[in-house]
């Protein structure tokens, strides 16, 4: 039977502003946006929001333009049952709830909008947990110290007093335990850890969303990590670890841009390496870096080199070149960071 939580059950670690919780109750048709290449955070938050606003009054939708859903996530868009937002929906939208995207040039609302203003003087809810965010809604709720954009949205519901049922927390659930990397990140706090707990009680699908995530592959999917793997390489005595996969490789195991995001994994699984960088070129003389950085090293400040950002440890940037010449133009700079902190403790 599913479940629901209220505010008064939910563990009260972020408050949630009044000015969020007015600006969102006021909105009708709202279009709910995650960012481009959305993960599961992204993914899950938007989702989420969507679904517990539904009700007789409200009519959410969530943009997701086609070839922007990764193989590995697609069974969350099943798991929400939320309609996705058409040509229309942007047109009589009364509002937009930015979920887990530090940019509005970040926003996955599909290239034919990209250079237009889409939101078109309507008021712009922006909810995240990125450091870097540029605060470019008319509200906006940034908490650095969250571990995810779910975190929020949780916190967000309860304070709201909307329903989560068993999707709407699996969906949640999804979010904060990929973005803490299973609860064992310097990100899964106290507060992270409690919402986690919370959504388990209210029937989030901890054994489902532990197969999906973490122990199901597409046949595509585990040749495109074949190539990761094949082309990690290590520098600065194994402190720098990096892999790469080009267009065609990607292409040629069957994926595309939408599939890239975990594999970054494999070079920071790389004993010793307090650096980790993986450079995909998902679409032609575009290269996307995710850096990880572990011990005392962050490299948010190595991102924005690259006018790119995130978190501290966790951030990326996408480049407009090849993936040779980034990769040539990266590493130098990748080692002269490392040196700033000094030998491993």
């Amino acid at each position: 039977m599913d479940q629901a939580v209220t505010m008064q059950s939910c563990c009260k670690t972020i408050d949630v502003p009044d000015a969020v919780l007015g600006a969102i109750q006021r909105m009708e048709r709202p279009v709910v946006i995650s960012h481009v290449v959305p993960d599961a955070d992204a993914l899950g938050s938007a989702f989420a929001m969507a679904r517990a606003l539904t009700n007789e009054r409200r009519s959410p939708t969530v943009a997701l333009p086609e070839g922007s859903l990764s193989q590995r996530l697609s069974f969350l868009l099943d798991m929400a049952g939320i309609s996705i937002a058409t040509d229309e929906d942007f047109s009589a939208a009364d509002g937009f709830i930015v979920c887990d995207t530090a940019k509005k040039p970040r926003c996955n609302v599909g290239l034919e909008r990209k250079d237009s203003d889409w939101s078109a003087d309507r008021v712009i809810v922006n909810i995240d947990h990125h450091e870097t965010n540029t605060n470019f809604g008319d509200v906006n709720w940034i908490v650095g110290e969250a571990s995810s954009a779910c975190e929020l949205v949780y916190h967000f519901l309860c304070a709201a007093d909307r329903p989560i049922d068993q999707a709407t927390a699996s969906l949640l659930y999804a979010g904060i335990q990929t973005d803490t990397l299973g609860f064992s990140l310097p990100t899964a706090t106290a507060s992270a850890l409690h919402a986690g707990g919370d959504l388990v009680g209210l029937g989030a699908d901890v054994a489902l969303l532990g197969e999906k995530l973490g122990r199901s592959q597409s046949k595509s999917e585990f040749d495109l990590l074949r190539i990761i793997y094949a082309n990690t390489s290590v520098l600065a005595g194994g402190e720098i670890a990096y892999s790469s996969a080009s267009y065609q490789e990607i292409q040629d195991a069957g994926c595309s841009a939408a599939d890239i995001d975990d594999q970054i994994n494999v070079p920071r699984s790389v004993d010793g390496a307090r650096l980790a960088m993986l450079f995909t070129e998902g679409r032609q003389g575009k290269t996307r870096i995710n850096f990880r950085g572990s011990g005392n090293v962050t490299v948010i400040d190595l991102a924005a080199k690259f006018k790119g950002g995130g978190h501290s440890q966790a951030a990326g940037a996408i480049v407009d070149a090849d993936l040779v010449a980034t990769i040539a133009k990266v590493l130098p700079e990748a080692e002269s960071h490392l040196s700033q902190f000094g030998p491993a403790s």
